[in-house]
């Protein structure tokens, strides 16, 4: 990515290989037909990253777990639900890196032995309960001065590994998404998002692109407005590390483009609406396309429903298939 600019402000920020990139850029003429979209439909399947069995948090914690950040580290420490995607990714991350893992997961897998709880099992990962997702970090910090007690040293990931550093794996996807349309085309974007990393990453991307496209970044859980100050917040502070001279104007000139909305997160996160069902099968049989009931079902009801601009559509696909059979 050398030649491109967000190339040339990430190639000399380290990060640790980690993911199948770049992933596919697939176009999908049938189920843009069936949508109406007259200017095509790309499907960004970063569902398969590969490691950990893939999705959007690999990119991350590339950048997360950098070579100097782990130095002296003998354990990963982060957080999520039972049935986490970024708890799985960064269990196998560990296992890879030869370190210790613990998940602080709020709640307890009706099944322990399917989805992602099982993975997180499989992965060596040690767990630990709390009761909601307030008592995670307070839990986090007390296994760390644990394992320091005994002698090791722990790297709390933070949630989603949604951090500025972490941010950059999605800079570098909109690069490659600039890379693999066409020439000239100005996309919709249209991704889902929560806890803000990969979307803060797209408007990075942007920002050293100095290109403006429309986002529409949907909510799988919190309010539209507190999703998209802290991506901005996260996008603000990543292009601290890259390019200071976007830390200002460059990022929020980017994040003007981008709409969240929260219209389609139903009765709370992870539980399924009639828009997301319709879309999960809507997807399947006129794409091929396999959604998560968590993220993917969800942004693509926002895709079906909502009123997009004239142009290529792109749906940003970031994974969670593991929540399929929980």
């Amino acid at each position: 990515m050398t030649s491109s600019p967000i190339g040339r402000a990430l190639d000399e920020v380290p990060r640790t290989p980690l993911a199948v990139t770049p992933t596919p850029l697939l176009e999908s003429p049938h189920l843009a037909r069936h949508l109406g979209l007259g200017a095509g439909l790309w499907i960004k399947a970063d569902a398969w990253t590969g490691f950990g069995l893939g999705g959007n948090k690999v990119r991350k914690l590339e950048y997360e777990l950098t070579p100097e950040r782990l130095l002296g580290v003998t354990h990963l420490i982060t957080a999520g639900g039972p049935h986490s995607n970024h708890c799985r990714v960064t269990a196998a991350a560990a296992a890879h890196l030869g370190l210790s893992c613990t998940l602080v997961l709020n709640g307890y897998p009706d099944d322990p032995a399917r989805g992602n709880a099982l993975l997180h099992r499989i992965l060596g990962a040690e767990i630990v309960t709390v009761s909601g997702r307030e008592d995670r970090a307070p839990a986090m910090e007390e296994r760390a001065r644990h394992i320091e007690r005994a002698g090791g040293r722990a790297l709390l990931v933070p949630l989603g590994a949604s951090t500025p550093r972490g941010s950059l794996g999605y800079a570098r996807a909109l690069g490659e998404i600039a890379d693999q349309l066409p020439a000239g085309a100005r996309p919709t974007l249209v991704v889902p998002s929560s806890s803000g990393g990969t979307l803060a990453g797209l408007i990075l991307g942007m920002a050293l692109l100095g290109v403006e496209w429309p986002v529409v970044a949907v909510s799988a859980d919190d309010p539209a407005d507190e999703v998209k100050a802290r991506a901005v917040e996260l996008a603000q502070a990543a292009a601290g590390i890259v390019a200071a001279d976007l830390a200002g104007d460059g990022v929020d000139s980017a994040a003007e483009a981008v709409r969240v909305t929260d219209s389609y997160v139903g009765s709370g996160y992870g539980e399924p609406t009639p828009e997301s069902e319709e879309a999960t099968l809507l997807f399947g049989r006129k794409g091929g396309v396999v959604l998560d009931p968590v993220y993917t079902a969800k942004a693509a009801a926002a895709l079906i429903h909502e009123r997009l601009e004239t142009g290529p559509t792109v749906f940003l696909h970031t994974g969670g298939h593991p929540a399929l059979f929980r």
